[in-house]
């Protein structure tokens, strides 16, 4: 036996309890802080965390598979299908559609049960060409390499490739897929947040489509979350904390993949990767906070749509320095017209010039109170 599946008592999981206990108690206890902190934030304030949120895990979920996708498409792409009033919504690509689109769907309606029609579904979203990449792909079906089983996990170039998994073999999909949706889908009496973590690990173990399992299984993931939650309200994202420890995500895997069907060391790295991600979201919502803090305080200004789309990408962590070149560049106007806009808020004190020389002048916020 080289792998975890071909453990002739796969998928009987089994673990030990009272190693993880400690940590599940953590984890409970600040998502009940979590959640208590939300509930004290205005219904605009909620929604800002609510949009950041997702937006953030849909963008790391993708970067852990090396794919880049652009924050404004994702962000509006969200917003428009929340029913969210954000400032600057632009037109949103079919490949960010398509995730946004299955990201949704698992958080939003939760508690529908998991179907192979619905993974198909959300499959198809992910690749609306039906090629990942150059290459044509079997979209919205379980693969289908029979003529090159197994499907394998690589890593190097060509010639000195590393393999570093070995799906089962295609005809046994149905099979596979049958037995996972159906424990899935029943009622067990077990942490809802394991049954998220043994639920991650099983999908990218049987890895049923030709591309796209990492991101489908973490949508599934997140869906299992929403519903320890018990809100489709989502302030902390697991993704993200994954993508900042992507290398070691991908070693436990092969790690448990190549091991026993005891899985407690993935299930303590899952916990602690989760319980980071809700500590991670408190400075979420600090942000949330401020950001609301300053529309408050400048109520009563009167801000152009430029401005106010400027001023709320400097209250979401803006990368770099404020120029006058990049405010022209990101609203789409002259940099005379730029200039014009800065200028206003600085007689209005809201914005200020940065300390320090540069040959271009950079400006930041003024502090909010």
């Amino acid at each position: 036996m080289r792998y975890v599946h071909q453990n002739r008592h796969w998928p009987n999981f089994h673990w030990d309890e009272k190693a993880l206990a400690t940590a599940l108690e953590g984890i409970h206890y600040s998502q009940g802080k979590l959640i208590g902190r939300m509930e004290s934030l205005g219904f605009p304030q909620r929604n800002e965390a609510i949009l950041n949120t997702l937006s953030l895990d849909v963008i790391k979920s993708s970067e852990i598979e090396g794919e880049i996708l652009s924050a404004d498409q994702v962000r509006s792409s969200i917003a428009r299908r929340l029913g969210i009033d954000i400032a600057g919504l632009i037109p949103s690509d079919r490949n960010v559609d398509g995730v946004v689109e299955m990201m949704l769907d698992a958080t939003q309606n939760y508690e529908q049960a998991l179907t192979a029609r619905r993974l198909f579904g959300w499959h198809a979203a992910l690749f609306p060409t039906g090629r990942s990449g150059i290459q044509k792909i079997v979209v919205a079906d379980w693969r289908n390499n029979t003529t090159d089983d197994p499907m394998q996990v690589v890593s190097g170039p060509m010639g000195r490739e590393r393999i570093h998994y070995e799906a089962p073999d295609s005809k046994l999909l149905k099979t596979e897929m049958k037995a996972f949706i159906s424990w899935f889908n029943g009622k067990l009496s077990m942490d809802s947040i394991l049954k998220a973590a043994v639920v991650h690990l099983w999908f990218v173990t049987i890895h049923p489509f030709d591309d796209g399992n990492g991101r489908i299984g973490r949508a599934i993931t997140d869906m299992l979350l929403t519903r320890a939650d018990g809100t489709p309200q989502r302030f902390y994202s697991m993704s993200a904390q994954i993508r900042l420890k992507r290398n070691e995500y991908y070693e436990i895997l092969e790690r448990t993949q190549k091991g026993t069907l005891d899985i407690t060391e993935w299930l303590e790295w899952f916990l602690d990767c989760l319980s980071k991600a809700l500590l991670t979201t408190n400075d979420t919502l600090t942000q949330v906070v401020r950001k609301s803090h300053f529309w408050e305080k400048y109520v009563n200004v009167s801000f152009n749509e430029r401005q106010r789309l400027m001023m709320s990408r400097l209250l979401d962590k803006f990368e770099g320095n404020l120029t006058s070149t990049k405010w022209a560049k990101i609203t789409r106007c002259s940099h005379d017209t730029a200039l014009r806009d800065i200028k206003d808020l600085v007689k209005k004190r809201i914005l200020k010039r940065a300390d320090g020389g540069s040959r271009n002048t950079n400006y930041v916020l003024e502090e909010v109170d």
